[in-house]
């Protein structure tokens, strides 16, 4: 059944009609982490999750869709881009030659079918053809789901990139050389 549901899903470059769709798919998958968060950082990170505009210049917004329908997206980030938190004072630094995926995230109602799976697949493609030499991003220990995915997909802890946005929370990088 799992491959049934896997070929109803296609992956495309987002256009202007699914943004809001998009902006939607992210506010229901990543709701769960809302109690992970102190709520003054919960704020601005919804804030950055849902900014799909400040992230348009340097990276592509990939879609997965069923039937017409969004269900599921990340941000690809080419090798070289640096991915900017408007809302905090940081920046993710990856080396130049690395690509990078940010905010992977599945509706709710269409998770446990490959989804995520096949959102980071399509950046890892996107990553070889560009001659990146490794893929990048970050997680964090609450999202159990996303990192065992990615995990048994290659992706290895790359600690030197982790990074603490605030006192009690822990964001950890992981790295797919390519």
């Amino acid at each position: 059944m799992r491959q049934a549901l896997m070929s109803q899903v296609s992956v495309r470059i987002a256009r202007e009609p699914a943004i809001e769709d998009v902006r939607s798919v992210l506010a229901e998958a990543y709701r769960q982490y809302e109690r992970s968060f102190p709520p003054e950082n919960w704020t601005r990170y919804l804030a950055d999750i849902l900014d799909i505009e400040a992230r348009a210049d340097v990276s592509e917004l990939l879609v997965a869709e069923r039937e017409g329908e969004v269900i599921g997206c990340v941000s690809y980030y080419p090798p070289g881009a640096e991915i900017l938190y408007p809302s905090e004072t940081f920046s993710e630094r990856w080396p130049p030659e690395w690509a990078a995926i940010r905010l992977l995230a599945v509706d709710p109602s269409a998770r446990h079918g490959g989804v995520g799976r096949t959102l980071t697949e399509a950046c890892i493609e996107r990553s070889r053809a560009q001659r990146a030499t490794a893929v990048g991003l970050h997680t964090t220990k609450e999202m159990e789901v996303a990192r065992a995915m990615y995990e048994r997909l290659g992706f290895e802890r790359a600690p030197a990139y982790d990074f603490h946005p605030a006192p009690t929370i822990s964001v950890e990088a992981y790295r797919l050389m390519l």
